[in-house]
């Protein structure tokens, strides 16, 4: 353990380069987009995902316009809105589904 404890000592974190990936790599709120959607009963959720996801650049605008084509309620598509990248986790949608 007091070598595995040394080691993370030396590890140096690049939050500037983590914090990029995480703006590069919108698809990862399309789970949280489907957690919210199954939550409102929408129709299909992961088919209407899958048909943004495959094949198409998926970045902050994009994510938005699918969001706005939604047909939710302006309160839904605002909740839909404040998801992000870096601050997507999964963890608190999970209790709204079940």
């Amino acid at each position: 353990l007091k070598s595995l404890e040394k080691g993370w000592q030396k590890l140096v974190i690049n939050e500037a380069k983590i914090a990029q990936d995480l703006e590069d790599n919108w698809a990862v709120v399309a789970e949280g987009i489907q957690t919210i959607l199954r939550r409102e009963q929408y129709p299909s959720p992961y088919e209407a995902l899958k048909e943004l996801t495959r094949g198409n650049v998926i970045n902050k605008e994009s994510i938005h316009q699918f969001i706005e084509g939604l047909t939710v309620s302006d309160k839904v598509k605002a909740e839909l809105k404040q998801l992000s990248p870096s601050q997507y986790t999964g963890i608190d949608l999970m209790d709204e589904v079940e």
